[in-house]
């Protein structure tokens, strides 16, 4: 099954007035009008769509590189990634690309793998990963920077179109319920776009904004000039570990099927660089947020705020996604005054990478109820969001992974013992009252402003 079902509306109505606490504002637009391969069961079926998108494009005349979503390699009836020869047979005209639903990883074709400069004897860019074949050729499978190489090849949308991508966006999140959303890896460009969209009044959500930390400082000094009511810039972004998906996020025990040289994942960062980095947004009175999916990221992080210290005014510490916690860190949450913001809709699309991947510690996914009873309150040191558009930004989808462990009609669950209750989940969405806004404090856990 590839489209995760959801709660049965008798369970719980649609929510509403609701925060998103983790999108990417400008992919989840754009992505929108891209070729989406999340129906594709198998790899043929994958291809199958790319041939199909190809020839229509060719039709039309157009000259633009074939770009795809939602590939879950995971869930097809043979995980077998796209080969560069694949892809070069079904889009052989143009560059193309098919991008693994978690966007740390894609499938090439040779085409958009020259535009990108990647050749035979190409090294693995500093963080990524070039996948090669028995006799070292490039697969066309490229992972973390890798893939990010072969992205930043293609020309860039303009900026009316960016405009257009974020204003869909928001639009697209209101329907789905929200009311205030967080963009965590903002763009150079998108305050003055949000600010053009606030003064248009185009803007139907709160927004607030966390940049990653190379653009942070100009994004502060100039915030004075973009700031308006319900949009704020709340803090920066890092990366310390990679996905379970391409088994590049960073975990205590090594995978079932890891990479050779990389059995535990990759580490990106040391505590004392998050450290650092905690120390530099709280020198611009900002937050962090940090992205640490594997148990061994998410220790890191911890053991980086207990390193930077923390006052009762110091501006918080988010850890994104802690999809694997191990039982030892979990009370370090509360004890650090750390946020836990996790987006539980993976669970639905990430059953199949765990149990693959890491079935000896299937009980450390997503300890939602520890974390609870450990001293985390749901909607301020535990809140939710869903990555989008990694996946589709409906609450509901979360709630029944929080809630039901799995999937509404799948096999198993996942640590069926982590389980929380639908209210609980609920307000890990929460939000005040939407005619009040108001500056989050230290303590609020991206709260409403």
């Amino acid at each position: 099954m590839l489209a995760p079902d959801t709660l049965s509306d008798d369970l719980l109505p649609r929510p509403a007035g609701l925060r998103e606490a983790h999108a990417h504002l400008a992919w989840h637009g754009r992505s929108l009008g891209m070729l989406n391969v999340s129906a594709s069961r198998s790899l043929a079926e994958c291809l199958d769509a790319v041939r199909s998108q190809a020839e229509g494009m060719r039709a039309r005349g157009s000259t633009d590189w074939l770009m795809a979503v939602q590939m879950r390699v995971e869930a097809w009836d043979e995980p077998r990634w796209p080969s560069r020869i694949d892809l070069d047979r079904a889009c052989p005209d143009r560059p193309c690309w098919v991008l693994s639903f978690d966007h740390h990883s894609l499938a090439a074709n040779s085409a958009a793998l020259a535009s990108a400069g990647l050749s035979e004897g190409s090294p693995d860019p500093p963080g990524g990963v070039l996948m090669r074949g028995d006799s070292g050729e490039l697969t066309g499978v490229c992972l973390e920077a890798a893939a990010g190489l072969v992205r930043a090849a293609a020309a860039e949308p303009s900026r009316d179109e960016l405009k257009t991508h974020v204003r869909t966006a928001l639009i697209d999140l209101l329907h789905h319920g929200f009311v205030e959303v967080h963009d965590l890896l903002a763009q150079p460009w998108l305050p003055c776009v949000l600010a053009e969209l606030h003064d248009e009044g185009s803007i139907p959500v709160r927004v607030g904004l966390f940049a990653p930390m190379d653009g942070l400082s100009a994004m502060a000094r100039d915030r004075s000039n973009w700031e308006r009511p319900g949009l704020r810039l709340l803090g920066g972004k890092v990366f310390v570990d990679g996905t379970l998906n391409a088994r590049t996020a960073w975990t205590l025990s090594p995978y079932r099927d890891a990479l050779p040289q990389h059995p535990c994942g990759t580490g990106l960062m040391t505590r004392e660089a998050l450290a650092g980095a905690i120390k530099a947004c709280r020198s611009l009175d900002l937050g962090l947020a940090a992205h640490a999916i594997g148990d061994a990221a998410v220790r890191a992080c911890l053991d980086a705020v207990e390193l930077a210290g923390r006052s009762p005014d110091s501006p918080e510490v988010r850890i994104e996604h802690a999809e694997l916690v191990d039982e030892a860190d979990v009370p370090r949450f509360a004890q650090l005054g750390a946020v836990a913001s996790v987006q539980p809709c993976h669970l639905l699309y990430d059953i199949e990478a765990l149990e693959r991947a890491l079935p000896h510690r299937l009980s450390r996914v997503l300890p939602l109820r520890e974390l609870i009873d450990s001293g985390l309150v749901p909607g301020r040191s535990l809140v939710f969001g869903s990555d989008t558009p990694i996946v589709r930004p409906d609450p509901v989808d979360s709630i029944q992974a929080a809630v039901g462990r799995g999937r509404a009609d799948g096999p198993g669950r996942i640590a069926p013992e982590q389980a929380i209750t639908a209210a609980e989940a609920l307000a890990a969405f929460g939000c005040p009252d939407a005619n009040e806004p108001r500056v989050a404090g230290p303590t609020s856990g991206g709260a409403s402003f």
